[in-house]
């Protein structure tokens, strides 16, 4: 239990305890949610998101701008941002960013798969949403570069801080990912 995120030592324990006075039935019906999710769920083809089909509702939608494109970290992101309401394009998931100190380079992320959807847009625009973090400043830098040698007919942008240095995207309320993304400015 204490290998799940945010589940220290106490809590892991009062977790296994709990599991141990539930009967079988429940169990086996935790068990079985857990292994519905490694067979039923992927990544999206198109952007990467958490998706129980090919492509996720998202990419699928006929009603979104497809020549915006908002980078993010994780699923997570993406679901702060839909939470907001406030935004209409695509999306693009890494799956992470630039760490040398963890051994996160560009091959371990979704850059490559970025890159390809950008090749033959004449017109786009790519909002870099990473969190403000050093390693955040690091990765949208790269994309930025990155993007540009494959085409500079994209416009990137960034979104505007109205995230405190530190915090995370997938955390922040509604209001402030709204001010964000209306303050982004092309980077």
């Amino acid at each position: 239990m204490s290998k799940l995120p945010g589940v220290g030592p106490k809590m892991a324990s009062r977790l296994a305890f709990y599991l141990l006075q539930k009967g079988t039935d429940d169990i086996k019906q935790i068990t079985s949610a857990i292994e519905g999710i490694t067979e039923s769920l992927r990544q999206c083809s198109g952007c990467g998101l958490i998706a129980d089909a090919e492509l996720c509702p998202i990419c699928q939608s006929e009603s979104r701008n497809n020549n915006q494109i908002c980078v993010v970290e994780s699923s997570l992101d993406v679901v702060a941002f839909e939470r907001s309401n406030s935004y209409n394009g695509t999306y693009h998931v890494l799956g992470g960013i630039l760490s040398p100190i963890d051994g996160v380079g560009p091959e371990q992320l979704r850059i490559v798969q970025l890159l390809n959807r950008l090749t033959n847009l004449t017109e786009a625009e790519v909002i870099l949403a990473m969190n403000p973090s050093l390693e955040g400043e690091a990765t949208a830098d790269y994309l930025k570069s990155e993007i540009n040698k494959v085409n500079a007919k994209v416009v990137v942008t960034q979104i505007a801080r109205g995230l405190p240095m530190g915090s995370d995207v997938e955390y922040a309320d509604p209001t402030t990912l709204i001010r964000a993304l209306e303050g982004r400015k092309e980077f």
